[in-house]
């Protein structure tokens, strides 16, 4: 801990000599409910606990650019999620979300490193804005991971368009498809529209979907390792910003009669009452074949900021579960029992720096 608290200390020290060189972060922390949780005796009850990234994700960046002249920028990025209730990193890693480098010109931008994948695009097209009820929580996290070893490139924007693709070597040797992720994002966007589609492919340690085991020795399911596709858009009239979204998963390599494809919807709306205040609300509905079940999740939310830099957050939110589904009100594995619903709701501050 020692060695990282200096490394950190040398880039904050460094930060300060050179004005290209940017030192951001958030701390995010509050109070959790949940009603329902199974417990390890085959029973539930409530859950209180402290919210570490409800809202969003406690992290600390450092970020830099250089003008090589022609148009041409080198930049990198560093950057480490925490959880600030326990003062924990999220993951192993010292930069565990992004640590990239790479060029920018007239021709698009080129990373290498460490970045999360693609298909976390979809916080632009959630009315939540990723929050832990919210599009990750009906698809079990899928669609909100990080990616070793990539290759980015974006394109520039013409007309409003603009397209990324990604790719995250497997280092399998003898495969090139072993562990594998690649994707592609495309955006639209033209005065208060914007459309997006994203698709992408994790696939597990035997280059499939959903046939390798994870690192706990359970079978990959269709949410840990399949073929995603993302489609949706917002609108933005005046205060009022509406939400629609669909998104797929399939696993054509699962056990015979495991859940194989997922189907995924949601809706939702911001409004910004005054400057500060701004409400929120959206529904979402999964539904899982081969008895995976289906549920509905029913969000309502409030942020208010008390300046340009800290906020305050309100969130609550209920799923209703069919008799085979176990799914958590919460983007977190403190699901309930099959056919259970359940109900949750956090409170806290946020602040940016």
């Amino acid at each position: 801990m020692a060695a990282i608290a200096g490394a950190l200390l040398s880039l904050a020290g460094a930060a300060q000599a050179q004005s290209a060189v940017t030192i951001y972060g958030r701390v995010d922390a509050g109070v959790d409910y949940q009603s329902n949780v199974a417990t390890a005796g085959g029973g539930s009850g409530s859950l209180w606990r402290a919210s570490g990234n409800q809202w969003g994700t406690s992290m600390i960046g450092f970020k830099g650019t250089e003008d090589l002249g022609a148009g041409l920028n080198a930049f990198f990025l560093l950057e480490s999620g925490f959880d600030a209730t326990k003062g924990s990193t999220n993951g192993s890693a010292l930069f565990n979300r992004r640590s990239y480098v790479g060029l920018a010109g007239s021709a698009g931008s080129l990373k290498f490193g460490k970045n999360l994948f693609i298909d976390n695009d979809v916080w632009f097209l959630d009315p939540t804005g990723q929050q832990f009820i919210g599009t990750a929580t009906l698809v079990r996290g899928r669609n909100w991971q990080g990616a070793d070893n990539v290759i980015e490139y974006q394109t520039p924007t013409w007309g409003g368009f603009n397209a990324t693709f990604q790719t995250a070597l497997g280092e399998q040797a003898g495969s090139i498809k072993n562990k594998r992720k690649d994707g592609v994002s495309l955006v639209y966007q033209n005065q208060g529209l914007e459309l997006r589609a994203i698709y992408d492919l994790i696939r597990d340690s035997n280059g499939k979907y959903g046939s390798g085991l994870n690192s706990d020795g359970t079978r990959n399911t269709v949410f840990d390792t399949s073929k995603e596709l993302i489609l949706g858009g917002t609108y933005t009239i005046d205060k009022l910003k509406l939400f629609l979204g669909y998104e797929n998963l399939r696993a054509p390599d699962v056990a015979p009669g495991s859940p194989d494809k997922v189907n995924h919807y949601w809706l939702g709306a911001n409004y910004q009452v005054t400057p500060a205040l701004t409400l929120i609300g959206s529904v979402f509905r999964v539904n899982v074949n081969n008895g995976g079940g289906n549920a509905n999740l029913f969000m309502a939310g409030a942020n208010y900021s008390l300046s340009k830099r800290t906020l305050l957050y309100v969130g609550a939110g209920t799923v209703r579960n069919s008799s085979t589904a176990n799914f958590s009100v919460e983007a977190s594995n403190n699901n309930p029992l099959p056919g259970q619903n359940q109900n949750g709701a956090y409170a806290g501050i946020s602040h940016s720096f």
